[in-house]
């Protein structure tokens, strides 16, 4: 059996892309959050970037060709915008950080 024929796999992959689309659109009110709307946000965020980092090294670790082809493909095209996956979840990590930071000073 292949790794995407996995019921698993799919169900897995389709509630991180969910999760993530809600999260990016719930984004976009991010300023008008309260401070609490704000610390759960992030804490969301920390969560599913932690489950996607899981998902790709699942990926990684795979011997199924097309997890692999998967993996190569995001490699690709990250690397069109200079930037390797490990590159992106460190950004997406100091974002998060500075988004904290900057919550601890409205104390």
């Amino acid at each position: 059996m292949g790794f995407f024929d996995s019921e698993i796999v799919q169900q897995e992959a389709k509630q991180l892309f969910e999760d993530y689309q809600s999260l990016t659109q719930l984004g976009g009110s991010y300023g008008k959050f309260d401070r609490e709307g704000k610390k759960m946000f992030i804490d969301q965020m920390e969560a599913m970037m932690d489950r996607y980092r899981i998902f790709m090294k699942r990926f990684e670790l795979s011997e199924d060709f097309m997890a692999h082809m998967t993996v190569e493909q995001l490699r690709t095209q990250l690397g069109q915008f200079g930037m390797t996956p490990q590159q992106m979840f460190d950004q997406m990590n100091t974002t998060l950080e500075r988004m904290k930071a900057e919550l601890e000073k409205t104390l």
